[in-house]
């Protein structure tokens, strides 16, 4: 929702229908994750996807309907059948999507919307199935608003919903009609709206400036520190959230920094590498590297277990950063950091798909990195 929201609040405020088909399940290989969202509106505009393009023509056509009924769908896609043309997954996947129309939009859509852009942790509950489908929760740490209709299970979806939220978790959970556990009368899909997730880059190099434009790529929230004021500056740095002049171990003493952040030291010069990397270790950043040739690692990781730093804490420090592409110029490094990134937050170890067997998107949930 979050990618599609403000063209659906366009249309809404144009006085168009819209009608929304969220996928909230997926089976195997898929090219979207719960969550994914495609809009139609009543002039057969269309925004967003829920599948690379395999089911979006069948999709738009049910979108249709429910903006006509009223009625919402829930639909599911399977493997495709090339011989008899039918609509289904090419990758052999299988999703589940919901599609309904937007008629919570005065009560709900603008407490929505505010949260994500003051970047406000909130999830969103639907019923998908059960009675009533469509009925709506939007829950926060502090409050609840919509309902289910049956006030039992209202009670056990926010503190669900709430538990979730926590750990930025999306997925469907199913109750009773008065909340009861261990029974399936009604599916809920509760859809995390967690804030980004933050990249801190150290080290005002033009390796730091290709990487903060690749965090930004993939989602992050992205800080770039760095303690000479001549090289840390907006001009150098204009897609950076936040440019920061201080040393970086004291700004990472007093940053907030949670298990699905990423630490990047790419300074390679022992006076800011040894203290930053040391106020890194103490955190739970999911993900800790540092850049350096082979020679600069090893002398930085003795001079780390030196300092007190333990063998097994040495272990979170992915250096030197980056998968083994070549890569030389700072935006083929960027690429090979964030490569290493995606795959330890999918419990891979990077590689060529061609060359490697098995499933290419895991069914595990990704780490909270």
């Amino acid at each position: 929702m979050r990618e599609v929201l403000q063209q659906i609040e366009a249309w809404l405020r144009n006085g168009r229908k819209v009608a929304a088909a969220t996928v909230v399940r997926v089976l195997k290989s898929a090219p979207r994750q719960p969550g994914a969202v495609m809009a139609v509106n009543d002039l057969g505009e269309v925004i967003g996807s829920v599948s690379g393009g395999c089911v979006e023509s069948a999709l738009y056509e049910e979108a249709q309907q429910v903006l006509q009924t009223g009625r919402p769908a829930f639909l599911h896609y399977g493997i495709a059948d090339d011989q008899a043309f039918a609509v289904g997954l090419t990758c052999g996947g299988t999703i589940e999507v919901f599609v309904e129309r937007i008629d919570w939009a005065e009560q709900l859509l603008p407490h929505l919307a505010h949260a994500l852009r003051t970047e406000r942790p909130v999830a969103l509950v639907t019923a998908i199935g059960g009675d009533p489908m469509g009925a709506k929760l939007l829950v926060s740490a502090e409050d609840a608003m919509g309902s289910t209709g049956s006030p039992g299970l209202d009670q056990a979806v926010v503190a669900e919903a709430r538990a979730m939220l926590r750990q930025g978790q999306t997925g469907i959970r199913r109750y009773g009609p008065q909340g009861q556990q261990r029974q399936d009368h009604v599916a809920l899909f509760i859809e995390s709206f967690a804030p980004p997730p933050r990249m801190y880059v150290f080290g005002a190099i033009d390796f730091a400036a290709a990487t903060v434009r690749i965090g930004k790529f993939l989602g992050y929230r992205v800080t770039l520190c760095d303690a000479r004021p001549v090289f840390a500056t907006r001009s150098r740095f204009p897609e950076a959230d936040e440019v920061v002049v201080k040393w970086p171990h004291e700004f990472l003493a007093e940053a907030a920094v949670g298990p699905r952040d990423a630490i990047c030291v790419l300074t390679h010069d022992s006076k800011f590498d040894i203290p930053v990397l040391i106020e890194a270790l103490k955190t739970p950043a999911g993900f800790i590297g540092a850049l350096g040739s082979r020679a600069t690692c090893e002398r930085r990781e003795a001079e780390l277990l030196e300092a007190g730093v333990s063998p097994r804490e040495l272990d979170r420090i992915c250096a030197p950063v980056g998968l083994d592409i070549g890569g030389r110029t700072p935006e083929e490094t960027a690429v090979s950091i964030a490569a290493e990134l995606i795959a330890l937050k999918n419990g891979r170890a990077g590689g060529r798909l061609g060359r490697s067997t098995g499933q290419i998107h895991s069914d595990r949930e990704p780490a909270q990195v």
